[in-house]
């Protein structure tokens, strides 16, 4: 038997809003992005996430000894190709050191790990993940930035330069030593 009049209509509205209550979220356009979740373990997956969104551990090349087209310095970093607009990843858990324009990074992002020891360095970028302010703390996984050619990168290959410092105590976000990420993002096979 089917209900009739304002008891079909009072039937339906409830139903409408019970599955908007458990089924649907209804997120605002400038609400900040998801921290997504981690990756699964796997025998590919190295100590730090790979810093962009779909990129698997294969598709990574070491490119962290190769001079530069100047030959005047070394890489220290690892090119990851992207589509522009690509979504970049904070690598690990961790709060913005600083954001910051170069001549040769373009825009780039300078993540201080939790422990203080590492600096991440994101370059290149296209744009920051709305609301990206220095000091702001940011986990593993979550929206940052997205992939570009900004700086002196060639505008038609996009990529994210992703660089990995380890840090003294008291050194500032432009210092360090630079460390290899590939083995760091990918365990060697």
């Amino acid at each position: 038997m089917r209900p009739r009049g304002w008891a079909g209509v009072g039937l339906a509205l409830l139903l409408g809003v019970g599955f908007l209550h458990f089924c649907v979220r209804i997120v605002p356009a400038d609400a900040p992005a998801p921290v997504s979740a981690p990756r699964p373990a796997s025998a590919e997956l190295g100590e730090l996430l790979i810093p962009v969104e779909g990129v698997p551990p294969s598709a990574l090349t070491d490119t962290f000894t190769q001079a530069r087209a100047s030959g005047a310095r070394p890489h220290d970093a690892i090119d990851i190709m992207a589509a522009r607009g690509r979504a970049v990843l904070a690598a690990a858990d961790g709060w913005v050191e600083k954001l910051f324009w170069s001549a040769d990074g373009g825009r780039t992002v300078y993540q201080r790990s939790r422990d203080g020891r590492r600096i991440y360095y994101y370059a290149h970028l296209d744009s920051y993940a709305p609301g990206l302010a220095e000091g702001q703390p940011i986990r593993r996984g979550q929206r940052i930035a997205s992939v570009g050619s900004s700086g002196n990168a060639d505008p038609t290959a996009p990529h994210l330069h992703f660089a990995v410092h380890e840090m003294a105590a008291g050194e500032r976000w432009y210092g360090g030593r630079a460390v290899n990420p590939y083995p760091l993002l990918a365990r060697p096979r």
